[in-house]
């Protein structure tokens, strides 16, 4: 996600360290393996988030796990919360990430919290036999505050290593999580689809059949905890935390193969000690009493940065663009789609359970394969044109859907072909939200916040997505029981509603500065202010005289968009 940095200084520090390291475009990935590396490495949690979006859905309508669940399955209302359950551990996840994450590094809380993914993990595969609805729920909700945990701390530790590479590849290491998201979907799909024949696939299908795709996920979680204890701590957070020394070896050991690495190392190394200062004396001047960064004033910061956000008109609508867009986000009915995809190609007219789950294997790779070009245009095209175009594609599938389910559901084996185009209908609503609102509601969530604020309003963006995400698990199955054809029409009628919020309300936030964004939400002042405080802890660190001594630089007039 872009981040607009508020210093001329900056601007010149970056150009002096693609001069020293005589690194750009794509090639300057290759000189910077260990952090890619490291960035890869890290999106196994991103894995796990999407393999659990995605692997529940064939599970529900398998014979063998139905025979355990009963009434679990059989009733719409306990359906839903089966499902929904993991959304609110994930929701409650989210809540304290942030704290656990600044108070004991990144590294020690994706530790944590892939910890708690694993104990949830084996409650659900262990448990059944002895405790069975009770300990799948108790153990999906302890995984949903896993996956919710890594959701946040994964991109935290994404932009961290980020700060340690060129512009030229920034962009592409924070949109590896969204990518590996989708990844994780996809081949949960597959993954039950293959199950799925395990012992037959009637009254004679063997346990393993569900077991199996919910002990694959320990594997990479396994690997994901195994390997961050060989990881280092992030240089951001090392600095931010006095340990200036380590952090100045980590970047040398991330930085180490580049030419003239000791002075990119020190300007690095400065870069990241003044965000850290910008930040300590920006939470110093707000909230005075919490300025001293022990563990209880992190975890009191989290919840009253958080309320400021509230008490001024200008970060208000803030807060309504980002919790109204993941609310829309949510409300396109995608995550009903990958919850419950076979149970609605089943309606739809497909036949057997083994065919519903092939027809939902081809939605993880559409969504998979449509995410990819997004990474390329963004930037290009817009923000508001990409969401608005995409909200109406979105609710055109569906109303066609509606269309079809409302003529034909009543005589399926006369309208195949209805049937099959209803099911196309679904295949190209969710490529329409994999090269849309899946990527880019974050990238707006992320760029309306000036710098002091950013990771607060982040951090609120989320939880609303989580909650919106609970709410939409659990109403989705007495909507397709009660309503039928109508889940359809209220879906498209909401997305082409967010379609009305994202034109009038919504900034296009394409290569905007802070100070561009601050005249929108009329809090001019604001960006100043940040910018002014960073250029002073630019000046009090040598940086800018640095900068000149060593080249002449040409500084630019505007903001430097680092991707």
């Amino acid at each position: 996600m872009p981040v607009a940095i508020a210093s001329q200084a900056h601007d010149a520090a970056l150009k002096r360290r693609l001069a020293l390291a005589s690194s750009t475009g794509p090639m300057a990935a290759f000189q910077n393996l260990r952090v890619v590396g490291i960035c890869l490495f890290a999106c196994i949690g991103g894995l796990l988030y999407g393999y659990n979006q995605g692997v529940f859905s064939g599970v529900l309508t398998m014979t063998s796990f139905g025979n355990h669940m009963g009434d679990y399955i059989q009733n719409s209302t306990k359906k839903g919360w089966l499902t929904s359950i993991l959304e609110l551990g994930a929701w409650f996840g989210t809540l304290y990430s942030g704290f656990v994450a600044e108070s004991f590094s990144r590294k020690y809380a994706i530790l944590f919290s892939t910890g708690i993914f694993i104990l949830g993990v084996v409650i659900q595969c262990t448990g059944v036999t002895s405790a069975g609805a009770n300990s799948i729920l108790a153990g999906r909700f302890i995984v949903g505050m896993g996956v919710g945990a890594l959701s946040m701390i994964v991109p935290m530790l994404i932009i961290d290593n980020a700060e340690c590479a060129p512009p030229e590849i920034r962009g592409l290491l924070i949109s590896l999580q969204q990518l590996s998201i989708e990844f994780g979907i996809l081949i949960s799909f597959w993954i039950d689809y293959g199950t799925n024949y395990i012992g037959g696939t009637g009254e004679t299908q063997s346990d393993a059949a569900w077991l199996v795709p919910l002990c694959l996920q320990l594997v990479p979680a396994v690997i994901l905890f195994v390997g961050m204890i060989f990881m280092p701590f992030s240089p951001r957070w090392l600095v931010h935390h006095d340990r200036e020394e380590e952090a100045r070896r980590v970047i040398r050991t991330l930085r180490g193969n580049v030419p003239n690495a000791d002075e990119v190392v020190e300007l690095e190394f400065l870069e990241i000690k003044a965000q850290s200062l910008f930040e300590k004396r920006s939470t110093a001047e707000k909230f005075p009493h919490l300025a001293e960064p022990t563990v209880w004033n992190n975890l009191k910061l989290q919840f009253v940065a958080i309320g400021s956000l509230f008490t001024s008109m200008p970060m208000f609508k803030r807060v309504i663009v980002s919790t109204v867009t993941m609310f829309f986000q949510q409300w396109t009915g995608i995550n009903a789609v990958l919850y419950y995809a076979p149970t609605i190609f089943n309606d739809l007219g497909l036949s057997g359970n083994t065919t519903s789950l092939l027809a939902t294997g081809v939605v993880g790779i559409v969504m998979f394969l449509t995410t990819i070009p997004v990474m390329f245009y963004i930037d290009r095209f817009g923000r508001k044109p990409i969401l608005i175009s995409g909200a109406l594609a979105m609710g055109f599938n569906h109303l066609v859907i509606a269309v079809i389910f409302a003529r034909d559901s009543n005589n399926w084996p006369d309208y195949r072909a209805a049937g099959w185009a209803a099911i196309v209908m679904v295949w190209l609503f969710a490529g329409n939200f994999g090269w849309s609102w899946g990527p880019c509601a974050w990238i707006v969530v992320a760029e309306v916040w000036p710098l002091s604020a950013r990771p607060y309003g982040i951090a609120l963006g989320a939880s609303s997505n989580w909650m919106n995400n609970f709410i939409v698990g659990q109403v989705t199955p007495d909507m397709i029981t009660h309503l039928k054809y109508g889940t359809f029409i209220f879906f498209g009628v909401m997305i082409i509603l967010g379609a009305g919020f994202v034109y009038f309300f919504v900034p296009e936030t394409k290569q905007l500065t802070l100070e561009e964004m601050d005249v929108i939400f009329g809090s001019q002042g604001f960006a100043a202010a940040d910018q002014e405080r960073l250029d002073q802890i630019y000046r009090e660190l040598g940086l800018t005289d640095r900068i000149s001594d060593t080249e002449a630089v040409e500084v630019k007039e505007h903001d430097i968009k680092a991707e």
